[in-house]
């Protein structure tokens, strides 16, 4: 199933999974959902959402990939940097389905990171029993 977020900011990252949870189909019972951002400078992780730790995990990407620090990929269209945060983390992920639901952890939440918005984001959602 396909999923549209809205990111507001150039580094931004939203919760998720209350989208994903909606986009497990009806007659899901046990298995696997994959989610998967079609994009090259987004990434999708489980994680904390807990927004001291979202303003680190934003601080560590601007830190270790710098904005403007000559890139040569700059030159055609400006967001080098947004590429190569995203080869910090990953393009989709797995998580378990119990009971027709996401089978995550306590403090484990389903983040689109998006490194080049304010953008709209189109994700899969997969589903396999």
């Amino acid at each position: 199933m396909p999923l549209q977020i809205e990111t507001s900011d150039r580094l931004d990252i939203v919760d998720i999974t209350d989208a994903v949870e909606r986009a497990i189909p009806d007659d899901a019972d046990d298995g696997v959902c994959t989610v998967f951002v079609n994009h090259t400078t987004a990434g999708v992780v489980v994680n904390e959402h807990e927004r001291r730790l979202l303003d680190d995990i934003e601080g560590a990407l601007e830190t270790l990939v710098p904005r403007a620090d000559g890139y040569a990929h700059d030159e055609l269209d400006g967001n080098a940097d947004a590429h190569l945060r995203t080869l910090l983390l990953d393009e989709s992920v797995s998580v378990p389905v119990r009971d027709g639901t996401l089978a995550l952890g306590t403090w484990q939440s389903v983040l689109l990171v998006e490194c080049d918005g304010p953008r709209t984001r189109s994700l899969s959602v997969t589903c396999t029993s």
